[in-house]
């Protein structure tokens, strides 16, 4: 009826009339009639809000929480900063778990220090409150062993609104962020924010900066109807003012840019601008994400990191993206259809297989392993190795 990577008949349908195209709302009512965990997403913000420009705060559920895992201070024996790159991992399921073990295992070997999470955090509609049990089941447990913080952003199922995957309540995200404060790992202190690393007091030239997105406003697969989380509404003016000024004020010699929803992408969502085959809509084709991307990221960025899609990509990077490199890492829970939709030029792609990728990070070059996992054995096999260089050297 409704599975993951549902695609609605037409571009920017609002979530009401998408659900009433599938026969998904009561004759009678005319509300919806899906259930809570399989269909329905509760549609009232999360305890806690976020605090950003034009939406008061409540205070956090729980203020109290466990001490959190350090931000890396040095790098690896290797010289190196090793940082694990999984996406749309979130489901609880046996392949989850298998991915998780299988990365715990090249962690411990590789020095890991650092990790991230490219969003569909807990499927299919995100959590329900800032203490869902499902942060246990689709996150801490799967992870444990991967004793390191963990750099979050937030997914289109992280997001959902009455129909899962829509993307259709950006405002359950503020359940993840009130999340980070009651979890060791979890890292995630506002929807969008940057970090630098190694954190060392005082350095004026970081090894790398991570600049975590929100990409969900720009790329819901449904319209929305809050103005606040519109296209052009004020939370995504501020989130791109903020954007362009941490990517101005940044002297870490790699920029490092992470977001759900790709600006490339051979796999079956394909390219921002024409999501699903749509070249219509401001939001099912992701025009003004690929806006975001081409305008603010693009030149100054040396990498995106993006899932989404649930395949492994090492994209090469096109004129309009002025030498900032894409990688797509959304194998770590779900797999692809098997086959590329899209022509991009790759170093490197799978899209039948799980998987993640390790980052070595050193002043001259980031070298990208790329990771298969047979889900029946849980071992990792290092399918794709390869080096690239940062795009300039910092100003002074």
């Amino acid at each position: 009826m409704c599975g993951d990577d549902a695609i609605p008949e037409r571009a920017d349908l609002t979530e009401s009339q998408w659900a009433k195209s599938l026969g998904l709302t009561s004759q009678r009512t005319g509300r919806p009639t899906l259930r809570r965990r399989t269909l329905l997403a509760s549609m009232v913000a999360g305890a806690t809000l976020a605090t950003l420009p034009g939406r008061a705060a409540a205070e956090p559920a729980h203020t109290e929480g466990p001490e959190k895992f350090p931000l890396p201070t040095g790098v690896g024996r290797d010289g190196t900063l090793s940082v694990l790159i999984t996406g749309d991992a979130g489901t609880g399921g046996t392949a989850q778990y298998a991915v998780a073990a299988a990365a715990r295992q090249v962690c411990a070997a590789e020095g890991v220090l650092l990790a991230v999470g490219l969003g569909d955090n807990i499927y299919e509609n995100g959590p329900d409150s800032d203490h869902d049990s499902e942060f246990a089941t689709k996150f801490e447990q799967p992870n444990t062993g991967i004793d390191v913080p963990w750099l979050m952003v937030l997914g289109n199922h992280d997001c959902s609104g009455i129909i899962p995957g829509s993307g259709g309540d950006p405002s359950r995200g503020d359940r993840e962020v009130a999340y980070s404060a009651t979890s060791p790992r979890w890292y995630m202190p506002s929807r969008y924010y940057s970090v630098t690393v190694p954190a060392v007091p005082g350095a004026t030239t970081p090894l790398v900066e991570f600049f975590a997105l929100d990409t969900n406003p720009l790329a819901s697969t449904v319209t929305q109807t809050d103005p606040y989380y519109q296209w052009d509404g004020p939370y995504m003016r501020e989130q791109r003012r903020w954007l362009d000024e941490a990517l101005s004020r940044s002297r870490a010699r790699w920029k490092v840019v992470l977001g759900h929803h790709p600006y490339l992408n051979n796999g079956k969502h394909g390219n921002a601008g024409r999501y699903d085959g749509f070249l219509v809509g401001h939001y099912t084709r992701g025009i003004h994400l690929k806006e975001l991307y081409e305008e603010v990221v693009c030149g100054r960025a040396d990498l995106i990191l993006s899932g989404h899609d649930h395949t492994l990509q090492v994209l090469e990077p096109t004129a309009a993206g002025r030498g900032t490199r894409q990688i797509v890492c959304g194998a770590s829970g779900k797999t692809g259809d098997g086959r590329a939709h899209g022509s991009t030029p790759a170093r490197w792609q799978d899209f039948s297989r799980h998987g993640f990728v390790i980052a070595k990070v050193a002043e001259d070059r980031l070298t990208l392993n790329a990771y298969t996992v047979d889900v029946d054995t849980a071992r990792a096999t290092l399918a794709h190795t390869s080096s690239v260089h940062p795009l300039r050297v910092p100003a002074a």
